[in-house]
């Protein structure tokens, strides 16, 4: 290894994180979220890419490494993901090359957006604030205070499905509303509640799960049916937890009283999906993440690992320990 690596850093990076990193190793920075038109990186042309820049050290988001960017003499892999799923870890890990990953980087982020579209959803602020633009303040010859009337959430019980970085940021949140906060979660001692339970006894479900095997469809025509009549349904996760069809199913038959989504299979929803046109229904392109802050805590996260890294230690957020052996 040399004694001042390069490191090739397509993710956005800010924040003592980049100081840190520029100290370490000699940083060519190009994040993909500056480009226009957008660009993402294949494998092959993040190998291109590194292999002209000379580069020892990756930092990424959303490039592919896989193939021929591990056929590289790479140090080190930088992930700015809780879940690195752009890397071929087990690759990585058969030709000894640490893998970084930024647990808890976007956790204050989502949580805060599942509490936006929460009170949109209950308070129906879309809708409000379209009347306002649209100059119809006494719509269909109403008045808003009849059009709007909702309950408060003070008082209501909350359920979280999912008691990780992300269920735990939005249940303190939810705390400090005056909310009731129950949770799901079998890998969590202080989750309490079966989801069954969960599920029959809030006002509120709102999803903070990882999409695994036993997570996919989690929440479908039973569950929903067993959901209390009005509920309000959050998925500030991934949209593979809930079967859609059942959602909406359960949305135009008055079993639930609305949802607030911020993910669609495919980073896509039709403009003539039965979401789309539902006015209890508030829908937002997977921006759960996007704050600057999020970008400075996965920053920090891996020029912290990767200073461990170089100086013969052990990160907490090395995903694959046994390299180091």
């Amino acid at each position: 290894m040399p004694d001042r690596p390069t490191a090739l850093v397509t993710a956005p990076f800010r924040g003592e994180g980049l100081a840190t990193l520029r100290r370490l190793v000699d940083v060519v920075y190009d994040p993909w979220i500056e480009q226009h038109p957008l660009r993402i990186y294949s494998s092959e042309q993040l190998a291109a890419r590194a292999e002209q820049e000379g580069a020892t050290v990756l930092v990424i988001e959303t490039d592919s490494v896989k193939g021929p960017v591990l056929e590289l003499p790479l140090v080190a892999i930088g992930s700015c993901r809780g879940d690195p799923n752009n890397v071929d870890v087990e690759a990585a890990t058969a030709r000894g090359i640490p893998v970084l990953r930024a647990p808890g980087r976007n956790a204050d982020a989502v949580a805060e957006l599942t509490v936006a579209l929460l009170f949109a959803v209950n308070r129906g602020v879309v809708r409000a604030d379209r009347d306002v633009r649209e100059g119809e303040m006494f719509r269909d010859g109403t008045i808003p205070y009849q059009r709007f009337r909702a309950w408060q959430l003070a008082g209501q019980t909350a359920g979280i499905v999912g008691l990780g970085a992300v269920g735990r940021a939005t249940r303190w949140r939810l705390e400090g509303l005056g909310m009731r906060v129950i949770a799901y979660d079998p890998y969590a001692d202080d989750a309490t509640h079966s989801l069954p339970d969960l599920l029959a006894e809030a006002d509120i479900v709102s999803m903070h799960a990882a999409v695994t095997p036993e997570t996919r469809g989690l929440i479908g025509s039973d569950e929903f049916a067993r959901m209390k009549e009005g509920a309000v349904y959050l998925n500030t996760a991934r949209a593979m937890l809930h079967d859609t069809d059942a959602l909406v199913a359960a949305l135009q038959s008055g079993k639930l009283g609305g949802a607030g989504l911020d993910h669609f299979e495919g980073e896509h929803l039709a403009t003539d999906h039965p979401l789309v046109v539902m006015p209890n229904v508030v829908l937002t392109p997977h921006i759960g993440g996007a704050t600057y802050d999020t970008e400075a805590n996965h920053s920090r996260l891996i020029a912290d690992g990767l200073e461990q890294l170089l100086h013969g230690g052990k990160p907490d957020n090395l995903v694959n320990p046994e390299v180091l052996a």
